[in-house]
Protein backbone atom coordinates (compact mmCIF):
# COMPACT_ATOMS: atom_id res chain seq x y z
CA UNK A 1 0.00 0.00 0.00
CA UNK A 2 1.40 3.37 -0.98
CA UNK A 3 1.49 6.17 2.17
CA UNK A 4 2.65 8.79 -0.59
CA UNK A 5 0.34 11.93 -0.82
CA UNK A 6 -1.56 10.79 1.96
CA UNK A 7 -2.49 12.75 4.84
CA UNK A 8 -2.50 11.39 8.36
CA UNK A 9 -5.87 11.97 10.65
CA UNK A 10 -6.27 11.45 14.31
CA UNK A 11 -9.46 11.16 16.00
CA UNK A 12 -9.68 12.76 19.29
CA UNK A 13 -12.51 11.48 21.81
CA UNK A 14 -13.28 11.62 25.77
CA UNK A 15 -16.17 11.50 27.81
CA UNK A 16 -18.09 14.71 28.77
CA UNK A 17 -16.07 16.61 31.18
CA UNK A 18 -13.43 14.83 30.04
CA UNK A 19 -10.88 17.82 29.28
CA UNK A 20 -10.94 17.75 25.43
CA UNK A 21 -11.84 21.54 25.41
CA UNK A 22 -8.80 22.57 27.39
CA UNK A 23 -6.10 20.05 25.33
CA UNK A 24 -7.28 21.14 22.28
CA UNK A 25 -7.01 24.92 23.38
CA UNK A 26 -4.21 24.24 24.10
CA UNK A 27 -2.40 21.61 21.46
CA UNK A 28 -4.02 24.66 18.43
CA UNK A 29 -1.55 26.95 19.98
CA UNK A 30 1.42 24.82 19.09
CA UNK A 31 3.58 26.15 16.11
CA UNK A 32 3.61 22.03 15.01
CA UNK A 33 -0.50 22.26 14.42
CA UNK A 34 0.50 25.58 11.93
CA UNK A 35 -0.48 22.88 9.55
CA UNK A 36 -3.35 20.83 10.75
CA UNK A 37 -6.72 21.46 10.07
CA UNK A 38 -8.83 20.52 13.12
CA UNK A 39 -12.78 19.20 11.98
CA UNK A 40 -15.05 19.73 15.26
CA UNK A 41 -18.11 18.23 16.00
CA UNK A 42 -21.16 21.04 15.61
CA UNK A 43 -22.67 19.32 18.86
CA UNK A 44 -19.24 19.09 20.72
CA UNK A 45 -17.90 20.58 23.13
CA UNK A 46 -15.28 22.40 22.02
CA UNK A 47 -15.06 26.56 22.25
CA UNK A 48 -11.68 27.54 21.09
CA UNK A 49 -10.30 30.67 22.77
CA UNK A 50 -11.11 34.13 21.19
CA UNK A 51 -7.62 35.28 21.39
CA UNK A 52 -5.97 32.14 18.83
CA UNK A 53 -8.35 33.07 16.02
CA UNK A 54 -7.54 35.67 13.50
CA UNK A 55 -10.20 35.81 11.27
CA UNK A 56 -13.70 33.20 11.46
CA UNK A 57 -16.49 32.57 9.21
CA UNK A 58 -19.67 30.74 9.62
CA UNK A 59 -18.42 27.48 9.93
CA UNK A 60 -14.49 27.78 9.42
CA UNK A 61 -11.68 29.41 11.94
CA UNK A 62 -8.67 30.40 10.64
CA UNK A 63 -6.14 30.69 13.86
CA UNK A 64 -3.11 32.90 14.47
CA UNK A 65 -0.67 29.89 14.36
CA UNK A 66 -2.11 28.95 10.96
CA UNK A 67 -4.15 25.95 12.15
CA UNK A 68 -7.95 25.35 10.30
CA UNK A 69 -10.73 24.76 12.53
CA UNK A 70 -14.24 24.16 10.97
CA UNK A 71 -17.35 22.52 12.12
CA UNK A 72 -19.22 19.53 11.10
CA UNK A 73 -22.18 20.42 9.46
CA UNK A 74 -23.32 17.64 7.48
CA UNK A 75 -21.25 14.16 6.82
CA UNK A 76 -17.73 13.95 7.76
CA UNK A 77 -16.67 13.46 3.89
CA UNK A 78 -18.24 15.97 2.88
CA UNK A 79 -16.57 18.45 5.09
CA UNK A 80 -13.03 17.01 4.30
CA UNK A 81 -13.78 17.09 0.63
CA UNK A 82 -14.69 20.80 0.92
CA UNK A 83 -11.68 21.33 2.90
CA UNK A 84 -9.34 19.68 0.57
CA UNK A 85 -10.81 21.90 -2.51
CA UNK A 86 -10.63 25.26 -0.47
CA UNK A 87 -7.46 24.53 0.30
CA UNK A 88 -6.64 23.45 -3.63
CA UNK A 89 -8.34 26.40 -4.61
CA UNK A 90 -6.26 28.97 -2.10
CA UNK A 91 -8.53 29.71 0.27
CA UNK A 92 -7.23 27.97 3.22
CA UNK A 93 -3.83 27.46 3.28
CA UNK A 94 -2.94 23.40 2.76
CA UNK A 95 -2.77 21.11 6.00
CA UNK A 96 -0.63 18.38 6.30
CA UNK A 97 -2.90 17.14 9.37
CA UNK A 98 -6.28 16.46 10.68
CA UNK A 99 -7.21 16.21 13.81
CA UNK A 100 -11.28 15.38 14.63
CA UNK A 101 -13.12 15.68 17.50
CA UNK A 102 -15.68 13.50 18.32
CA UNK A 103 -18.70 14.71 20.99
CA UNK A 104 -18.37 13.24 24.42
CA UNK A 105 -20.70 10.90 24.28
CA UNK A 106 -19.58 9.29 20.47
CA UNK A 107 -18.20 5.71 20.47
CA UNK A 108 -15.46 6.89 17.68
CA UNK A 109 -15.74 3.24 15.59
CA UNK A 110 -17.74 4.49 12.82
CA UNK A 111 -15.00 7.83 12.26
CA UNK A 112 -12.45 5.18 12.17
CA UNK A 113 -14.71 2.43 10.15
CA UNK A 114 -14.76 5.61 7.49
CA UNK A 115 -11.46 6.19 7.11
CA UNK A 116 -10.53 2.04 6.52
CA UNK A 117 -14.07 1.00 4.24
CA UNK A 118 -15.04 4.65 2.48
CA UNK A 119 -12.88 4.52 -0.91
CA UNK A 120 -12.58 7.88 -0.84
CA UNK A 121 -11.14 8.88 2.42
CA UNK A 122 -8.79 6.02 1.85
CA UNK A 123 -7.55 7.40 -0.88
CA UNK A 124 -6.29 10.75 0.43
CA UNK A 125 -6.44 9.77 3.62
CA UNK A 126 -4.24 7.55 6.63
CA UNK A 127 -5.71 6.65 9.90
CA UNK A 128 -3.18 7.30 12.50
CA UNK A 129 -4.84 6.79 15.47
CA UNK A 130 -7.34 7.16 18.83
CA UNK A 131 -6.48 9.78 21.68
CA UNK A 132 -9.01 9.60 24.14
CA UNK A 133 -8.80 11.92 27.32
CA UNK A 134 -9.57 10.69 30.52
CA UNK A 135 -10.18 12.50 33.79
CA UNK A 136 -7.65 11.65 36.75
CA UNK A 137 -10.12 12.98 39.11
CA UNK A 138 -13.83 11.27 37.92
CA UNK A 139 -12.60 9.13 35.88
CA UNK A 140 -13.42 6.06 37.61
CA UNK A 141 -16.36 7.13 38.18
CA UNK A 142 -17.57 8.04 34.68
CA UNK A 143 -16.10 4.74 33.70
CA UNK A 144 -18.36 2.74 36.27
CA UNK A 145 -20.98 4.28 34.93
CA UNK A 146 -20.87 5.19 31.31
CA UNK A 147 -19.45 1.94 28.95
CA UNK A 148 -18.94 4.62 25.93
CA UNK A 149 -16.01 5.74 28.18
CA UNK A 150 -14.37 2.56 28.44
CA UNK A 151 -15.06 2.08 24.91
CA UNK A 152 -13.16 5.26 24.12
CA UNK A 153 -10.32 4.55 26.39
CA UNK A 154 -10.03 1.25 25.17
CA UNK A 155 -9.31 1.67 21.68
CA UNK A 156 -7.28 4.75 22.25
CA UNK A 157 -3.59 4.59 20.72
CA UNK A 158 -2.79 7.09 23.49
CA UNK A 159 -4.21 8.08 26.19
CA UNK A 160 -4.25 11.58 28.17
CA UNK A 161 -5.24 11.83 31.87
CA UNK A 162 -6.26 14.70 32.71
CA UNK A 163 -6.72 17.12 35.36
CA UNK A 164 -3.72 15.47 37.10
CA UNK A 165 -3.46 19.03 39.46
CA UNK A 166 -6.84 18.10 41.50
CA UNK A 167 -6.69 14.56 41.45
CA UNK A 168 -4.98 12.73 44.73
CA UNK A 169 -1.92 10.81 43.85
CA UNK A 170 -3.38 7.86 44.95
CA UNK A 171 -6.62 8.20 42.75
CA UNK A 172 -4.58 9.11 39.41
CA UNK A 173 -2.47 5.96 40.05
CA UNK A 174 -5.41 3.82 40.70
CA UNK A 175 -7.12 5.55 37.48
CA UNK A 176 -3.59 4.80 35.46
CA UNK A 177 -3.77 0.86 36.58
CA UNK A 178 -7.45 0.07 35.87
CA UNK A 179 -6.71 1.92 32.26
CA UNK A 180 -3.58 -0.50 31.60
CA UNK A 181 -5.56 -3.16 32.04
CA UNK A 182 -7.96 -2.15 29.62
CA UNK A 183 -5.27 -1.12 27.26
CA UNK A 184 -2.20 -2.34 27.59
CA UNK A 185 -0.26 -0.64 24.85
CA UNK A 186 -1.89 2.81 24.83
CA UNK A 187 0.99 5.48 26.66
CA UNK A 188 -0.56 7.20 29.61
CA UNK A 189 0.53 10.52 29.19
CA UNK A 190 -0.65 12.91 32.85
CA UNK A 191 -1.54 16.80 31.47
CA UNK A 192 -2.60 19.02 34.17
CA UNK A 193 -4.73 22.43 32.43
CA UNK A 194 -1.29 24.16 31.82
CA UNK A 195 0.49 21.49 30.26
CA UNK A 196 1.70 22.18 27.02
CA UNK A 197 0.91 19.85 24.85
CA UNK A 198 3.23 18.95 22.15
CA UNK A 199 1.65 17.24 18.90
CA UNK A 200 5.25 14.93 18.68
CA UNK A 201 3.73 12.82 21.65
CA UNK A 202 0.08 12.60 20.16
CA UNK A 203 0.70 11.77 16.54
CA UNK A 204 2.74 9.29 15.07
CA UNK A 205 0.56 6.28 16.69
CA UNK A 206 -0.43 4.63 13.20
CA UNK A 207 1.28 1.88 10.96
CA UNK A 208 2.66 4.43 8.50
CA UNK A 209 5.90 5.93 9.53
CA UNK A 210 6.07 9.26 7.97
CA UNK A 211 10.20 9.85 8.60
CA UNK A 212 10.60 6.30 7.12
CA UNK A 213 8.28 7.02 5.10
CA UNK A 214 7.45 3.14 5.52
CA UNK A 215 5.03 1.03 7.80
CA UNK A 216 6.69 0.29 11.42
CA UNK A 217 4.61 -2.78 12.15
CA UNK A 218 7.13 -3.25 15.52
CA UNK A 219 6.06 -0.49 16.92
CA UNK A 220 2.18 -0.17 15.64
CA UNK A 221 1.54 -3.74 17.05
CA UNK A 222 3.34 -3.49 20.32
CA UNK A 223 2.32 -6.82 21.03
CA UNK A 224 4.65 -7.27 24.43
CA UNK A 225 2.49 -4.93 26.19
CA UNK A 226 0.18 -7.87 25.46
CA UNK A 227 2.37 -10.62 26.94
CA UNK A 228 2.89 -11.90 30.14
CA UNK A 229 -0.63 -11.07 32.18
CA UNK A 230 -2.69 -13.07 33.89
CA UNK A 231 -5.85 -14.23 32.28
CA UNK A 232 -9.13 -12.48 33.66
CA UNK A 233 -11.20 -14.77 34.02
CA UNK A 234 -9.59 -18.82 33.75
CA UNK A 235 -8.31 -19.14 30.14
CA UNK A 236 -4.81 -20.17 29.22
CA UNK A 237 -1.95 -19.04 26.90
CA UNK A 238 -1.24 -15.14 25.75
CA UNK A 239 -4.46 -13.57 27.57
CA UNK A 240 -3.62 -10.07 28.20
CA UNK A 241 -5.53 -9.47 31.03
CA UNK A 242 -5.28 -9.60 34.87
CA UNK A 243 -7.28 -8.11 37.72
CA UNK A 244 -5.97 -6.77 41.10
CA UNK A 245 -9.93 -6.16 42.82
CA UNK A 246 -12.73 -7.79 43.46
CA UNK A 247 -15.05 -9.00 40.95
CA UNK A 248 -17.93 -6.96 40.25
CA UNK A 249 -20.69 -7.37 37.52
CA UNK A 250 -21.51 -3.65 37.16
CA UNK A 251 -17.91 -2.85 36.89
CA UNK A 252 -18.18 -2.23 32.50
CA UNK A 253 -14.65 -3.05 31.57
CA UNK A 254 -15.14 -6.40 33.39
CA UNK A 255 -16.34 -6.96 29.35
CA UNK A 256 -13.25 -5.85 27.74
CA UNK A 257 -10.17 -7.57 26.71
CA UNK A 258 -7.43 -7.05 25.61
CA UNK A 259 -5.75 -10.51 24.16
CA UNK A 260 -2.35 -11.46 22.31
CA UNK A 261 -2.77 -14.51 19.74
CA UNK A 262 0.58 -16.06 18.59
CA UNK A 263 1.43 -18.81 16.12
CA UNK A 264 4.10 -20.36 15.48
CA UNK A 265 3.39 -21.73 12.02
CA UNK A 266 2.42 -19.89 8.54
CA UNK A 267 -1.21 -19.99 8.61
CA UNK A 268 -3.10 -21.46 5.46
CA UNK A 269 -4.43 -18.64 3.15
CA UNK A 270 -7.98 -20.32 3.30
CA UNK A 271 -7.97 -21.07 7.28
CA UNK A 272 -7.18 -17.57 7.76
CA UNK A 273 -9.94 -16.43 5.16
CA UNK A 274 -12.42 -18.41 7.18
CA UNK A 275 -11.36 -17.22 10.48
CA UNK A 276 -11.53 -14.13 10.24
CA UNK A 277 -14.66 -14.09 8.51
CA UNK A 278 -16.54 -16.01 10.38
CA UNK A 279 -15.68 -13.82 13.47
CA UNK A 280 -15.98 -9.89 11.67
CA UNK A 281 -19.04 -11.78 10.25
CA UNK A 282 -20.90 -13.22 13.83
CA UNK A 283 -18.62 -11.26 16.73
CA UNK A 284 -18.15 -8.23 14.57
CA UNK A 285 -19.54 -5.62 17.17
CA UNK A 286 -17.65 -7.16 19.87
CA UNK A 287 -14.02 -6.68 18.13
CA UNK A 288 -13.52 -3.11 19.14
CA UNK A 289 -10.11 -3.24 17.47
CA UNK A 290 -7.75 -5.83 15.75
CA UNK A 291 -4.10 -5.66 14.66
CA UNK A 292 -1.82 -8.52 13.17
CA UNK A 293 0.95 -9.46 11.20
CA UNK A 294 0.53 -12.81 9.61
CA UNK A 295 2.65 -15.33 8.46
CA UNK A 296 0.32 -16.59 5.46
CA UNK A 297 1.70 -19.76 4.05
CA UNK A 298 1.64 -18.69 0.58
CA UNK A 299 2.94 -15.90 0.54
CA UNK A 300 6.85 -14.68 1.09
CA UNK A 301 6.71 -11.72 3.11
CA UNK A 302 4.15 -10.98 5.72
CA UNK A 303 0.17 -9.69 5.59
CA UNK A 304 -0.33 -6.67 7.56
CA UNK A 305 -4.12 -6.71 9.13
CA UNK A 306 -6.43 -4.22 10.90
CA UNK A 307 -10.00 -3.45 11.60
CA UNK A 308 -12.96 -1.80 13.98
CA UNK A 309 -15.34 -4.10 15.16
CA UNK A 310 -16.76 -5.60 11.46
CA UNK A 311 -14.85 -3.38 9.07
CA UNK A 312 -11.11 -4.60 8.06
CA UNK A 313 -8.93 -2.34 6.17
CA UNK A 314 -7.66 -3.99 2.79
CA UNK A 315 -4.73 -6.49 3.86
CA UNK A 316 -1.31 -5.09 3.63
CA UNK A 317 1.43 -6.79 1.85
CA UNK A 318 4.94 -6.29 2.89
CA UNK A 319 7.58 -7.46 0.74
CA UNK A 320 10.09 -8.80 3.82
CA UNK A 321 9.57 -9.13 7.77
CA UNK A 322 10.16 -6.28 9.91
CA UNK A 323 12.18 -8.52 12.21
CA UNK A 324 13.83 -12.36 12.25
CA UNK A 325 10.63 -12.76 14.00
CA UNK A 326 8.22 -14.99 11.68
CA UNK A 327 5.54 -15.81 13.84
CA UNK A 328 2.00 -14.40 13.45
CA UNK A 329 1.05 -12.27 16.02
CA UNK A 330 -2.14 -10.30 16.52
CA UNK A 331 -4.47 -8.33 19.57
CA UNK A 332 -7.29 -8.04 20.11
CA UNK A 333 -9.63 -5.15 21.63
CA UNK A 334 -12.84 -7.29 22.65
CA UNK A 335 -16.19 -6.97 24.11
CA UNK A 336 -16.78 -10.87 25.83
CA UNK A 337 -14.77 -12.71 23.63
CA UNK A 338 -12.17 -14.15 25.56
CA UNK A 339 -8.97 -16.15 24.12
CA UNK A 340 -10.51 -19.38 24.33
CA UNK A 341 -13.34 -18.50 21.86
CA UNK A 342 -11.22 -17.11 19.75
CA UNK A 343 -8.96 -20.44 19.46
CA UNK A 344 -12.04 -22.32 19.19
CA UNK A 345 -12.99 -20.70 16.19
CA UNK A 346 -9.72 -20.49 14.33
CA UNK A 347 -9.49 -24.77 14.95
CA UNK A 348 -13.23 -24.75 13.44
CA UNK A 349 -11.49 -23.01 10.81
CA UNK A 350 -8.75 -25.60 10.16
CA UNK A 351 -10.89 -28.33 10.82
CA UNK A 352 -13.43 -27.05 8.03
CA UNK A 353 -10.48 -26.31 5.57
CA UNK A 354 -9.08 -29.69 6.52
Amino acid sequence: MNFKGRIPASVLTGFLGSGKTTVLNRLVRHPGMARALVIINEFGEIGLDHELVENATDDMVLLQSGCVCCTIRSDLVDALEAMLHKAKQGEIPRFDRVVIETTGLADPAPILQGFISDPWMAQHFVLDGVIATVDAAAGGVTLDRHMEAVKQAAVADRILLTKTDIAEPSQSAALERRLRELNPAAPIIRTTPQSDIEPGVLFGAGLFDPLAKSADVRRWLDEEKYLGRPPRHGGHGHEGHGHGHRHDVNRHDEHIRAVCLIFDDPIPGEVLDRWLGALFKFRGPDLLRFKAIVNVKELEGPLVLHGVQHVIHPPMALKKWPSEDRRTRMVFITYDIDENALRDLFQQSVEASA
